[in-house]
């Protein structure tokens, strides 16, 4: 090659490199290879999935060797491509490792989906400190890493990170205390790394996916501090509906997604009516996270060690939402006529509870 072959062939890969940060495009799902951490279980194995059917190159990474490799057989016997690492994302060196494998295996990567996380039931006066402590360094300081593990290579090629915050990012729940002060940094660090990305015209979409209740493995995977099983407050939505806001920010940049609407109006009724929505909360979600039987002793939790199993969703009695109709409209920028409903959820709760407190009073 000439050097002015050579100049030409720099002034276009830096043209094609700035195209995103003008035009705000990101490749389509088919297109893309997608990182995934906590991909073994959950919203995390729920998107490897969905992401894989519809094309996607994926580096898979998890704790759990097997569940990996089980999963990584299952997509590519199914026709599709995908590389897993074993890693704990509170180790910075094994991030590290994630990005080098997307980079030997596929030259890199377009979209990096931040999902593992590590979650506990209890109040925080029963919580060993060196168990939040923990917790944060998986739900904080692995997300953190891999934020900045992303932005550091796609500041060149364009993309997107896609980061898992909750409902708890914006609205603290009693009993999931440390949950909800991890989820909150999650917020302010996404938020952070964001306006800096956009200040310095780096090409890179940054999005906050804040899922309501979901019915994953969560309560048997978290480490319990309560007498009671845990369970999960309603509303609850299927893993589905996280993982389809995912890929679609995967392809639309999006600064935050709430996915259902049972934690967009908690959200929007804790901002505006904060007491009242703690006089609600203390009323209600003390009740709607306990089961009425004994926790039972586990195997494992995720807290202390990987779970082991590929496991999507959960195991809740009651009715789970397939999809939910304010996070598809919220997609399309088409929310007004849902955002009349802010109180319905909220209501529903309360009266489930009410229900709740009759049949005790009665028996």
């Amino acid at each position: 090659m000439s050097l002015d072959e050579d100049r030409g062939h720099d002034e276009f890969a830096h043209r094609n490199r700035g195209q995103r940060a003008t035009n705000g495009k990101l490749k389509n799902v088919e297109d893309q290879v997608i990182v995934i951490t906590g991909a073994s279980s959950g919203i995390g194995l729920t998107t490897a999935r969905m992401a894989a059917e519809r094309g996607a190159r994926l580096v898979l990474a998890a704790r759990s060797e097997d569940a990996l490799r089980e999963l990584t057989e299952e997509i590519t016997e199914n026709g599709g491509e995908a590389v897993y690492v074993v890693a704990d994302v509170s180790d910075r060196d094994d991030v590290r490792e994630i990005a080098r494998a997307a980079e030997e295996t596929y030259g890199g990567f377009d979209t990096w989906v931040n999902v593992a996380g590590a979650f506990i039931y209890g109040r925080l006066e029963d919580t060993p400190v060196e168990d939040m402590r923990k917790q944060f360094e998986t739900n904080v300081w692995g997300l953190l890493y891999g934020s900045l593990e992303a932005a550091d290579r796609l500041k060149e090629r364009g993309g997107a990170i896609i980061n898992i915050g909750s409902v708890a990012s914006d609205r603290a729940i009693p009993l999931q205390g440390s949950y909800s002060a991890s989820k909150h940094a999650v917020k302010g660090f996404t938020d952070a790394l964001r306006m800096e990305l956009e200040e310095e015209g780096a090409p890179v979409s940054v999005t906050l996916v804040k899922p309501s209740a979901i019915d994953t493995p969560y309560p048997h995977h978290a480490k319990n501090y309560m007498d009671e099983d845990a369970t999960l407050p309603p509303p609850i939505y299927a893993p589905e509906t996280v993982a389809r806001s995912i890929l679609h920010a995967a392809e639309n940049p999006k600064r935050d997604v709430y996915v259902g609407f049972g934690g967009k109006s908690m959200s929007m009724l804790g901002y505006y009516a904060s007491s009242l929505m703690d006089t609600i909360m203390e009323k209600a979600f003390f009740p709607l996270q306990r089961k009425d039987e004994p926790s039972p002793p586990r195997e494992r939790n995720n807290l202390d060690e990987p779970t082991g199993r590929l496991e999507e969703r959960g195991d809740y009695e009651g009715h789970v939402a397939e999809t939910s109709l304010y996070t598809r409209a919220s997609l399309r920028r088409k929310v007004g006529a849902a955002v009349a409903g802010v109180g319905l959820v909220v209501a529903l709760l309360y009266a489930r509870y009410r229900a709740t407190r009759g049949d005790e009073e009665s028996a």
